[in-house]
């Protein structure tokens, strides 16, 4: 006895939705990983290529927060706050200590808050681009080289912003999931 013909479109309609969805599932990591370097939504900051040609007399104060997640290392700002300039290009510069006697392979997530100043913190070098292996014992320095866009002071969202927050976390990267190694 044949099914009748509804049940079939039912069965080809549910067989589309599971189709999708795992779909749906196995893209939204990238996708909502690009859509967050393209908008800095929620505190996602951009990569720039070149520094910004216009410099501001407003500044900004910039605060450096840095954690570990899961790994035997220390991490910490060799300043943890930098006055600059909107548009001035600034660097600070990190140490990270492995404290195992093996090496890491590990990786730096990062976020602003204000949230809304995301697209605006732009980095012109960071080592958080690129995953980083760590020696057993050894102590690396790591620059970063940013800039606030003067696009920000049109911005009524982040209008009377005076202090920005960076943060970071290094946590630990499998070989297979690597993206790349190399000093910072």
């Amino acid at each position: 006895m044949a099914a009748p013909r509804s049940a079939k479109l039912v069965a080809m309609i549910c067989a589309g939705v599971v189709v999708t969805m795992t779909g749906a599932a196995f893209a939204a990591v990238p996708l909502y990983r690009m859509f967050c370097q393209v908008t800095g939504f929620n505190g996602t900051t951009m990569k720039a290529d070149k520094a910004s040609d216009v410099v501001l007399d407003r500044t900004v104060n910039i605060r450096f927060d840095t954690n570990v997640r899961g790994l035997p290392m220390v991490f910490k700002a060799e300043q943890t706050t930098q006055r600059v300039r909107i548009g001035e290009t600034g660097i600070a510069y990190f140490d990270v200590t492995n404290t195992s006697d093996k090496p890491i392979l590990a990786r730096a997530s990062y976020n602003v808050v204000p949230e809304q100043t995301g697209a605006y913190f732009q980095k012109l070098q960071c080592f958080c681009f690129d995953d980083q292996t760590i020696g057993a014992g050894e102590t690396k320095q790591f620059p970063m080289q940013y800039f606030v866009a003067p696009e920000m002071v049109d911005d009524p969202e982040v209008d009377g912003v005076t202090e920005i927050t960076l943060s970071y976390t290094f946590y630990p990267v499998s070989e297979d999931n690597a993206s790349s190694t190399g000093a910072g």
